[in-house]
């Protein structure tokens, strides 16, 4: 069982994120919305400050799918 103060530090975390990137929020709710299923590959492209690029994706398993819905559930609270 989580730490309920660790929970609460964790949602800050999250509402601060939220407001320093909200169309990056906004990203992440439409693919939440289209319904990602299994199978789904998420590519990730990071260009660092130093001007590196570092790439890297993953295919999408049930078990992702249902840490999303507990994650989803945490940040409706």
């Amino acid at each position: 069982m989580m730490n309920p103060a660790k929970l609460f530090k964790i949602k800050g975390a999250w509402d601060k994120f939220s407001q320093n990137h909200p169309k990056f929020v906004q990203f992440l709710g439409a693919m939440n919305n289209d319904g990602i299923k299994e199978g789904t590959i998420i590519e990730i492209n990071v260009i660092t400050a130093e001007g590196k690029n570092i790439s890297s994706n993953l295919k999408i398993t049930q078990s992702d799918i249902e840490l999303f819905k507990e994650l989803s559930e945490i940040s409706k609270n």
